[in-house]
């Protein structure tokens, strides 16, 4: 007699892209970011988990829709609608972001794992990557997309560590619906850097493509196949978008308390990496809080790299008209795998060639904080193109969402250059 899965397996069963892309959002770079976040300003920056959620359902909402509706990823559909001189040059940046965000998060992988066993963490980032490439070049898409499910659950590692933290849940409250606003350098600084971290270019060509690869798995492996959706469709994406993008902010809003609540109240402010938070906490919360929230890291970064390196070999393949895809044999997509291979070898290499990490990951930043509103005004002109979406223009509110959210991150890239120069 067959067994019937757990409640678990079925719950992850019925979630797609978003949940995935809402969890590598939480990469150990990111994890850095809301550490810094609540060791340097205590629970003062949680409302934002709140007004940030709305702009990151509505950016990978319509960045799902173009891959339903055109059945193409986001780098085929700019291809497709503008100027090769304009797509390339985002794409190249979005490549060297990704790369050096990759490199970071390797990093932090081998940093955090040296804290569990006693080996380096420059021994150990060698056989992270190898590991992390061999499952995207030679596992499946189906096995590609059920090990990122389950490596979303290392994620309430962080849910975890705030409850070890016993953190004062009043102040908590208080940072979360009542916001607090400050013309202080640093905490114009962090809310850029928490906004810039949240909505991420590489989500878009991610979220996209993936609706595409779920099409394929399903058998519409030709573009007529795949062109079109259904109101069912769509509301399946928004659901699932909606999903992974909350399960993403309550795992920043933890991790905001977590650090709020031990290194922010003990005054241990100056953390710079996921590591650094791991080490801190442990004598201030235990042993068993710094571990828990290293197995976290550890699990993020897993899930986040590939994701990295995938979306480049998304953007460059759409860009160019390459062959590509998870579910397509290497043979098949070269181009696509050896962008993948050597986006992760780079990122590999940066941990050897003596560039702090704070450094790249600022740089990697600033060029985010660049693409992201200029990737959301192509999107927002995708998603009203008619030869593109057909009848499945957005609907007034859509555009009033996704124009706003592109006017604030707009805000966000401005304010970082005026705050960080």
């Amino acid at each position: 007699m067959r067994r019937e899965p757990g409640w678990l397996r079925r719950f992850l069963a019925v979630l797609g892209p978003g949940l995935i892309t809402g969890a590598s959002d939480d990469d150990p770079s990111g994890i850095a970011t809301y550490s810094v976040a609540g060791a340097t300003l205590g629970y003062s920056t949680l409302w934002t988990a709140i007004v940030s959620f709305p702009m990151m359902v509505i950016a990978q909402f319509l960045c799902a829709k173009i891959g339903l509706v055109s059945g193409r990823g986001l780098g085929e559909a700019m291809r497709l609608r503008f100027p090769r001189y304009v797509v390339v040059p985002m794409v190249a940046g979005l490549v060297i972001a990704n790369t050096i965000n990759a490199g970071a998060d390797i990093g932090a992988i081998g940093a955090c794992m040296n804290l569990l066993v006693p080996i380096p963490a420059a021994i150990l980032v060698v056989p992270i990557g190898g590991l992390i490439l061999a499952l995207q070049v030679w596992g499946s898409y189906r096995l590609i997309a059920s090990v990122f499910k389950w490596l979303t659950l290392a994620l309430f590692a962080y849910v975890a560590s705030a409850f070890f933290a016993s953190p004062d849940w009043g102040a908590a409250l208080r940072g979360t619906f009542v916001p607090t606003l400050s013309l202080d350098k640093g905490y114009l600084m962090t809310l850029v850097a928490i906004l810039g971290t949240t909505i991420s270019p590489y989500m878009f060509f991610w979220q996209a493509r993936l609706e595409v690869e779920e099409d394929i798995e399903m058998g519409r492996r030709y573009l007529y196949q795949r062109v079109g959706t259904t109101d069912a469709e769509l509301r399946y994406a928004a659901w699932d978008v909606n999903t992974g993008m909350l399960f993403s902010q309550v795992v920043m809003f933890f991790i905001i308390v977590a650090t709020a609540a031990t290194l922010h109240a003990s005054g241990h402010t100056n953390v710079q990496t996921a590591a650094d938070v791991a080490k801190a906490l442990e004598p201030i919360a235990g042993r068993a809080a710094g571990l828990v929230l290293a197995i976290g890291m550890i699990g993020a970064g897993f899930l986040a790299v590939p994701v990295l390196t995938a979306s480049s070999g998304f953007a460059l393949a759409g860009a160019f008209n390459w062959k590509q895809g998870l579910s397509t044999k290497p043979g098949r997509a070269p181009q696509f795998y050896w962008t993948i291979a050597l986006s992760t070898l780079v990122g590999v290499l940066i941990n050897f060639i003596g560039i702090s990490p704070v450094a790249a990951l600022f740089w990697a930043a600033v060029i985010n904080g660049v693409l992201a509103p200029a990737l959301l005004v192509f999107v927002m002109l995708l998603t009203n193109d008619k030869r593109l979406m057909g009848t499945r223009l957005n609907t007034p509110l859509m555009n009033a969402g996704g124009w706003a959210t592109t006017a604030a991150m707009a805000a966000a890239a401005v304010a970082m250059f005026v705050f960080w120069r």
